[in-house]
């Protein structure tokens, strides 16, 4: 079958509308009808083909969120007209030690993602900027009602890679957390961390988003660009996650974490990490990096933003060539607040 959809003939190239092939329902198999698709800056790297493996033509997306359109006869969790989602992964192995344990992101066969992915049977996967999507139910999230679908999207990327790190060093109340960054994925961070009791501080190249960090529940914020405004902050959190690709000075930012303290790299890097590995060893802390999560933690995640009243802060676009290029320019220079989510309805008008 096929549905309508927007992609990319190559890298370099403006978006066009294109009809791009679903494989027909298997019995297990959930048929999406797309209601909105959350841009992410993985979908900038794999449209200007930052890794040098894009496969085109491309049409990305990996937040989606709309209802159920049709289901496999052997679909038993989903029915028609759920509200429902999928994020960055659409196959795995199932039967790894990863697998079972529900973090099918470090799939020892090799998660399968949502687009530019080679699928087991060798197929090119293509993601959500489309009218609708086929994933075995396996890959499919419930969204909690007090979700509405335009919020849902941008969680199933920016939700869950914030939300996996904060879980897994164990952030609670009376943790004291630090963003480094304040973008698409930084203000998620900062709700999330706040909703779960810490003490948060956003570190910033500037003051300009000052305002909103603290609205967002932070209650410090430091600009790196001001001379000394790190120095009193030194030992002091438990755990720093960086949201940033350039410019971090790990020498800098890696002093600030407590005995024991983790700075985690959510962030895709522009090039190799520097740092003085003395000052790991002075305080016994760590440098780590973190993924997304897995489908059992990503339904908590959406869970738990239902139950706390945690939303990202979204723009909406329309499913237009020229409207998604210009959405795309906004996120890629910062100047999106903060996630930009795409109304799949131009595409079936």
């Amino acid at each position: 079958m096929t549905t309508p959809a927007l992609q990319l003939p190559e890298a370099g190239e403006a978006f066009e509308t294109a009809e791009i092939e679903r494989r027909e329902l298997r019995s297990t198999d959930v048929r999406i009808e797309i209601a909105y698709a959350g841009i992410c800056g993985t979908d900038l790297h794999y449209g200007h083909n930052d890794f040098g493996r894009t496969p085109f033509p491309l049409t990305p997306g990996h937040e989606i969120a709309g209802t159920v359109a049709e289901v496999g006869s052997e679909v038993t969790d989903f029915r028609v007209g759920d509200r429902v989602g999928q994020g960055c992964i659409c196959n795995s192995c199932g039967e790894c030690v990863y697998c079972e344990q529900g973090e099918e992101q470090f799939c020892a066969r090799g998660m399968v993602m949502t687009y530019g992915s080679k699928d087991y049977d060798g197929t090119i996967t293509k993601g959500g900027y489309s009218a609708s999507i086929v994933v075995d139910q396996r890959f499919v999230l419930r969204i909690p009602d007090g979700i509405s679908l335009d919020d849902a999207a941008p969680l199933l990327c920016a939700g869950i890679t914030m939300y996996s790190p904060l879980r897994h060093w164990k952030v609670g109340a009376g943790s004291k957390v630090a963003i480094v960054g304040m973008g698409g994925l930084g203000h998620m961070g900062v709700k999330l961390a706040s909703a779960m009791g810490a003490q948060v501080a956003v570190i910033s190249h500037s003051h300009s988003k000052e305002a909103d960090a603290r609205r967002f529940g932070a209650t410090d914020f430091r600009a790196t660009g001001d001379e000394g405004t790190l120095d009193d902050l030194q030992g002091t959190f438990d755990l720093i996650i960086s949201t940033v690709s350039k410019g971090l000075d790990l020498d800098q930012i890696l002093p600030l974490l407590a005995v024991n303290g983790t700075l985690v790299s959510a962030g895709l890097p522009d090039g190799p990490a520097n740092f003085s590995v003395f000052t790991l060893m002075t305080g016994r802390r760590s440098y780590a990096g973190t993924n997304i999560g897995g489908i059992k933690e990503t339904q908590e995640m959406l869970d738990f933003c239902a139950a706390q009243d945690v939303r990202p802060e979204t723009e909406i676009v329309e499913a237009a060539p020229e409207a998604v290029a210009s959405a795309w320019g906004r996120v890629g220079d910062g100047s999106a607040r903060y996630r930009v989510v795409i109304d799949t309805a131009a595409l079936t008008s």
